[in-house]
């Protein structure tokens, strides 16, 4: 494994690296509000059906930094990888999406 490289998986191993140490729970949040534009786009998009184009764009932001922002912590901690990674989505005060990234950071090492 190269020294900049993060792992991140859903799954609780990393085929071919093994664990060497927990480092703990890391968790990156990113909470969205949805615009009066958006809601008004989204409005319209929503009586016709199908995908909510106004706001596709600003929850794959939303996940990204969240997975950023639990990548940050976990290297803060000394960890090279982040395993059992799970992504939620939650509503909050009916004007508030929060996108959560939350998995266990560890050092892993490559097999030999």
């Amino acid at each position: 494994m190269s020294e900049n490289r993060f792992i991140i998986t859903t799954t609780p191993s990393i085929p071919g690296y093994r664990i060497v140490k927990y480092v703990g729970l890391v968790t990156g949040l990113s909470p969205r509000t949805r615009g009066m534009g958006g809601q008004f786009v989204g409005g319209l998009q929503s009586i016709v059906g199908g995908e909510v184009t106004a706001f596709t764009t600003e929850i794959e932001k939303a996940r990204s930094e969240a997975i950023s922002r639990a990548i940050s912590e976990a290297a803060t901690m000394g960890a090279n990888a982040i395993l059992g990674l799970d992504i939620e989505t939650s509503n909050l005060y009916q004007m508030i999406t929060l996108i959560s990234a939350t998995g266990t950071a560890v050092v892993v090492e490559q097999e030999k």
